[in-house]
């Protein structure tokens, strides 16, 4: 019987808690709850999930071969240098409004308008670039599965909560808490260097 190691776990729980966080309340869920609101939802739900799945690949797959080419003093450095900066970021940001990315065109294919947005929207986003920097210290597949999961979770969020969920819910309290569990991230990560 396969156990598993408690690194693994601690991994996986932290790429689901920071990405979680980060991601509640922006662009891509707003895409997936527009989207919502005018197609039906399980091609918007499967859209997202095969985006999120692919962007997190490319971004693991980066992360892992990075630690092949460059220190790792360095990419713990660069690493919670980006979290800090995540970390202030978030914690400076203001709720924003839906934007003009996030309406949708018609299309017949609902799946791959989704796909297409999403992965357009999320491309070089913070929690791409998290899950890079996760991956440079944790486990590849850990940090895979564990960012596809939080990511589709805020996207069904997004979908079947949707706007009244949202309303009630206050965004910039959660900026705030991934701001400094960013930041946190950041000094645990220097922290373990010296």
């Amino acid at each position: 019987m396969m156990t598993l190691q408690p690194d693994l776990i601690s991994s996986s729980l932290l790429t689901l808690g920071v990405i979680f966080l980060a991601e509640v309340g922006d662009k891509s869920q707003l895409v997936c709850m527009t989207l919502a609101s005018r197609y039906r939802t399980k091609p918007v739900i499967f859209g997202a999930i095969c985006a999120f799945a692919l962007l997190n690949l490319l971004a693991v797959s980066l992360g892992a071969s990075l630690t092949l080419l460059v220190p790792e003093k360095w990419l713990t450095v660069f690493a919670a240098a980006l979290f800090g900066l995540f970390g202030i970021q978030a914690l400076l940001s203001k709720e924003e409004g839906e934007s003009e990315e996030s309406k949708p065109k018609r299309s017949r294919n609902i799946f791959i308008t989704t796909f297409v947005m999403i992965f357009l929207a999320e491309l070089g986003d913070k929690t791409q670039l998290a899950v890079v920097t996760l991956s440079t210290t944790y486990s590849p597949i850990a940090v895979w599965m564990s960012s596809t999961l939080a990511l589709t979770a805020t996207s069904a969020m997004g979908v079947f909560v949707g706007r009244k969920f949202l309303a009630k819910m206050n965004v910039q309290l959660i900026h705030r808490v991934s701001g400094g569990l960013f930041i946190v991230m950041a000094c645990l990560m220097l922290y373990r260097l010296f």
